[in-house]
């Protein structure tokens, strides 16, 4: 009779409630403490853009701004560098390498995941090997070999070069090719007896199944993209091809100082929020995505 009792008392009890439970209040006494404390660089990121030249130099500096303004806003998108292109022309630039870079790196890691998972050809083992060991290999390690490949194939002050060295992620391929691997042969197998082909078996069937692994490349490509200045301090030298992040990482030293302080205040909140809001929106697939990317 114990034995019995003791799983039904265990029974009644839910680890994870979906609703408020009195047992959760010891949680919420260690957990709230600490995501205060992490908000606060976020809260300070956003202060700091809205305040005013004279609370940007207080002593002792001021965590929240007193007299919140729009002024550092105005001047960002107002003045301009030495070669006279406004930082509209930097934003727009970004703004469209990012899109490309999000939708060819989501087709091309998806596509390669499910061939390098389900399809059976000459070299696929091989091509696995080369994306593992791919991983291995930071962008500075081979910042030189890729310099010299770009030069010979022309592409030096060429748009395009903000896309296409960011089109294939190998951590990205690897994370769709363990997701695909869970996906039943028999599944697919089902569609190819219904008459399927494989670009109808990966748009209905595998695409809407690797959602997680999906949104987790879009986080991976959108910050390493939208962040990065490389690509147009390395192979850019028309002003008008290059992106906003170089034009934040340059606005102090083209500008005063002292009077540079605010626009790169609010230069760094543009820059700050859409990776806040990719991140927000596709968190939860994130973390299923690693949860079974090292499952077989």
């Amino acid at each position: 009779m114990k034995p019995r009792r003791r799983r039904q008392k265990f029974q009644g009890t839910k680890i994870n409630p979906k609703r408020f439970h009195p047992s959760q209040i010891r949680f919420l006494l260690i957990l709230a403490p600490i995501a205060a404390f992490m908000l606060l660089p976020l809260l300070y990121i956003f202060n700091h853009a809205f305040k005013p030249l004279e609370e940007l130099f207080y002593y002792p500096p001021r965590f929240l701004v007193q007299n919140p303004t729009l002024g550092n806003f105005a001047r960002l998108f107002a003045v301009t560098g030495s070669s006279g292109i406004p930082m509209s022309r930097y934003l727009f630039n970004s703004i469209v390498v990012t899109v490309l870079v999000l939708f060819f790196s989501v087709v091309i890691s998806t596509l390669a995941g499910y061939a390098l998972s389900k399809l059976s050809f000459t070299g696929k083992r091989v091509m696995n090997e080369i994306n593992t060991l791919a991983l291995m290999f930071v962008g500075v390690a081979v910042m030189i070999p890729r310099y010299l490949v770009i030069e010979k194939l022309g592409l030096i002050d060429n748009f395009f070069i903000h896309v296409l060295p960011y089109l294939a992620i190998p951590v990205g391929l690897f994370l769709v090719k363990q997701f695909i691997d869970q996906i039943p042969n028999e599944l697919l197998d089902a569609a190819r007896v219904d008459g399927a082909n494989e670009l109808q078996i990966y748009t209905k069937i595998v695409v809407p199944l690797i959602r997680p692994a999906i949104a987790t490349i879009v986080i991976l490509s959108f910050q390493t993209v939208w962040n990065s200045a490389d690509t147009s301090t390395t192979y850019i030298n028309n002003d008008s091809l290059k992106t906003f992040a170089f034009y934040m990482n340059t606005l102090t030293a083209n500008t005063n100082g002292v009077a540079g302080q605010g626009m790169a205040a609010a230069a760094s909140l543009i820059m700050f929020v859409p990776n806040l809001i990719i991140f927000i929106v596709m968190q939860s697939k994130v973390m299923d995505t690693m949860a079974h990317s090292g499952i077989k």
